[in-house]
């Protein structure tokens, strides 16, 4: 994987003669150290309509400067992001194709704008000589390559923060800054205003989208953010970015969630083989995810035992033990992201955005048709919670209470969708089946705990090895079950008193 470094900078600029101010006077400001003038030339590349850049990531290849090669930023908040480095090459570098590839899927990209900068850097060193910033004033010309043919030149003030400097230095600046007549700058990045200042003019303005207004409206903008989210984050679980995985997975649940519960909006005939491709995908994500929240419980408990306890090398035995399951594991996962079945899926999910399968109950006002949806989704939790109860402790009744943690999460889902047109009776529903949800995860998760440390104590038994502490653990498991399952009742009584039942929450 190529280099990764979190850039934090703010841009200015300049107005009329406005000059550098004495920044020697920004607090903790020691030293100026003029660097001179550097020529950067750099082709930013997007597909033909702009994909990249509507999503706020720019791809660049930059020669001159001391950081020459390829760049790509992807956006973390107002004036953060993440640059992602490979050495400089004629063509793309695999790396940084595969981290564009749910944006761009198999479009090409194509040279789309060309900035030649005349750098005029400045370093802000602290009293130790240490660097807090790079200030730098930008002489910057731009050259539209595709979809225009207009130039256009500007100059542009940026500062950005040294490595692990602390971001209210950037206050500072920007205070002293302000004073000399230099503001911050209206565009978020060079290439964002190269774009607008060398696009045809237009003779009409997009008109702003509509807020929902019917249950399919409603429908379609949760099925368009978990389609977004699946999308953003493919990038992060390539990159091993924490969470991102597990982020991911949930947002296809969630899309195929909404597909099971809003039948009578969506064609299932349609939406149904798009829900097998999710679930697929979801299991493919799990291989890794799993495995990381089974070890994080094991370590935790260990981590939790008297030394008198932990007989024998436990700690070693667990490691050996999860290495040996997820090896390869994340590769595995980056292959499916590079797969024509997942390319595939990316493709049917902009298809179905770009042409719903809307069914006529879609045109109804939303609140009865969503309560009516979420309504019988919590009536199927209830159903499975009383048959998974009915059952004795054991294998029956984890398994059964496996099925109504799938249950919970459905019925979460879907007041999650309801929640902008129902509202407040939405939003009590939403937390109270998180509760029972968690009460059903933590449940399932000792179930699955109990087998792993029934291996680990055969492993152990058979290397020679004490398998007392594997047990001692299996029965903490196991009381944590019966917790879970004695706490259930109460949860969920509170979770059906919040139930939706009618637009109105009555």
């Amino acid at each position: 994987m190529a280099d990764a470094k979190r850039e934090i900078e703010r841009k200015y600029e300049p107005a009329g003669d406005s000059r550098l101010p004495d920044l020697t006077r920004v607090a903790g400001v020691a030293a100026v150290d003029h660097q001179g003038v550097m020529e950067l030339d750099a082709v930013y590349y997007d597909t033909e309509d702009l994909r990249l850049a509507a999503d706020s990531l720019t791809l660049r290849r930059r020669t001159g400067g001391d950081d020459a090669g390829w760049h790509l930023k992807f956006p973390v908040a107002s004036g953060i992001r993440d640059e992602i480095r490979a050495p400089l090459s004629d063509t793309l570098p695999p790396g940084l194709a595969g981290l564009i590839r749910s944006r761009v899927r198999d479009t090409a990209v194509v040279p789309v704008v060309r900035l030649r900068s005349a750098r005029d850097v400045h370093l802000l060193n602290g009293p130790d000589g240490e660097p807090l910033a790079e200030l730098s004033v930008d002489e910057v010309r731009a050259e539209r390559l595709h979809g225009g043919s207009r130039s256009t030149a500007w100059t542009e003030i940026e500062v950005e923060l040294a490595d692990d400097g602390d971001p209210a230095f950037l206050d500072a600046v920007e205070r002293r800054l302000r004073k000399a007549g230099i503001q911050p700058s209206a565009a978020p990045s060079k290439l964002s205003r190269a774009l607008t200042e060398t696009s045809p003019k237009k003779k009409r303005q997009p008109q702003p989208t509509a807020p929902p207004h019917t249950a399919g409206d409603h429908v379609l903008a949760y099925v368009r953010h978990q389609i977004t989210a699946i999308v953003a984050l493919d990038p992060a679980v390539r990159r091993g970015l924490p969470d991102s995985v597990h982020r991911m997975r949930v947002a296809t649940r969630r899309l195929r969630s909404a597909f099971r519960t809003y039948r009578k909006v969506l064609d299932r005939t349609v939406t149904d083989p798009v829900g097998e491709e999710l679930k697929w995908l979801a299991a493919e994500l799990g291989v890794d995810r799993d495995q990381e929240v089974l070890d994080a419980r094991l370590r935790t408990r260990l981590d939790a035992l008297p030394r008198t306890l932990a007989l024998g090398p436990v700690r070693a035995r667990l490691r050996i033990w999860s290495t040996a399951r997820r090896s390869g594991s994340r590769r595995r996962t980056v292959a499916v992201l590079d797969g024509a079945r997942y390319l595939a899926l990316l493709h049917t999910l902009e298809a179905l955005l770009a042409d719903p399968p809307l069914l006529p109950a879609a045109a109804a006002p939303p609140g009865k048709a969503l309560a009516r949806a979420a309504h019988k989704d919590q009536a199927r939790l209830a159903t499975r919670i009383a048959h998974a109860l009915e059952h004795p402790p054991g294998p029956e009744r984890d398994a059964a209470l496996h099925n109504a943690r799938k249950a919970a999460k459905r019925a979460r889902y879907a007041a999650e969708a309801a929640r902008p047109a129902l509202g407040k009776p939405a939003r009590k529903s939403v937390k109270r089946l998180k509760a029972v949800q968690g009460v059903l995860g933590d449940h399932q998760d000792s179930v699955v705990a109990r087998d792993a440390l029934r291996a680990l104590a055969v492993q152990a038994h058979a290397a020679g090895e004490s398998s007392f502490t594997w047990g001692l653990l299996h029965g903490q498991e196991e009381a944590t079950a019966a917790a879970r399952e004695r706490e259930l009742p109460g949860v969920w009584a509170r979770a059906s008193r919040a139930e939706i039942r009618t637009a109105s929450g009555d």
